[in-house]
């Protein structure tokens, strides 16, 4: 008599299920191997000096505590010093930070020191909210709960004002 673990492993649809975890596994965690500055570091001249604003851009990425999926959006502002950035390589910085086990605290902090490294703006606003499945499918169970978390720099930690209208924008 077969026990049911060893009919699971022996039927045809887990026959490549090894090599689809594995190529799962490299997928999630293929940041470990990038640079997250190199997106950032082909930079353009401008001499805007107002809010650059991405909003809602959509991320995953791996909880290091329970190795767990955490998914959510991110905003993220700057205001440039002179220099501005390709839209779109803001988003590729974030898959880069986020596909690594990971805190939402540090994909946080790690995605607003990339742009002050690669762009010294005025200013950096970064605010991520995301859902936990460790918390959504183990121990507490809460699904839904959203943890938000943000890091601000340069006028937008110094100056109230810029701090408000880069919230209210990010709303």
């Amino acid at each position: 008599m077969r026990s049911l673990w060893g009919d699971l492993l022996d039927t045809e649809s887990m026959e490549d299920t090894p090599k689809r975890v594995l190529k799962h596994w490299g997928a999630i965690t293929k940041g470990l191997h990038q640079d997250p500055l190199e997106p950032l570091k082909k930079t353009f001249p401008c001499d805007h000096d107002e809010v650059v604003l991405i909003k809602d851009i959509p991320f995953n990425s791996l909880c290091e505590h329970h190795l767990l999926p955490f998914f959510g959006t991110a905003n993220v502002a700057y205001v440039p010093n002179g220099r501005v950035v390709g839209l779109s390589k803001i988003p590729r910085c974030l898959d880069i930070i986020a596909a690594r086990p990971q805190l939402q605290e540090r994909l946080t902090d790690e995605l607003a020191i990339a742009l002050e490294s690669a762009l010294s703006p005025i200013g950096v606003a970064v605010v991520l909210k995301a859902e936990h499945t460790c918390m959504s499918t183990r121990g507490v169970l809460k699904p839904g709960s959203v943890t938000i978390t943000s890091k601000l720099t340069g006028c937008f930690k110094d100056d109230a004002s810029a701090r408000s209208e880069v919230m209210g924008l990010m709303r």
